[in-house]
């Protein structure tokens, strides 16, 4: 609990003996919450896992499908320069 600054309230005196006696741990209750809330926590950790897998294996085909691109463009610019450098070479008819 908070006192009216917003700081931590800090027992004083006999009320923290009062509060070891009545809540010294938790509950089956806040336990149960604290587990469902890391149950739903690990949940979305499964869940962005599987999204960073995917987006990584996506991408990966991309760059592979670039890499096969860039070498047909390179592989066809050569081609067209030797037959460029050919026809340069013949005198006119």
């Amino acid at each position: 609990m908070s006192g009216p600054n917003g700081e931590p309230h800090v027992p004083v005196g006999g009320e923290e003996e009062e509060e070891e006696e009545d809540g010294d741990s938790f509950g089956e209750e806040e336990y149960a919450a604290i587990n469902s809330m890391l149950d739903q926590i690990n949940s979305c950790l499964d869940h962005l896992e599987e999204k960073n897998d995917y987006l990584h294996a996506c991408l990966k085909e991309l760059l592979e499908s670039n890499r096969q691109t860039r070498l047909e463009f390179q592989q066809q610019s050569e081609q067209q320069n030797m037959e460029a450098d050919m026809q340069g070479s013949q005198p006119p008819t």
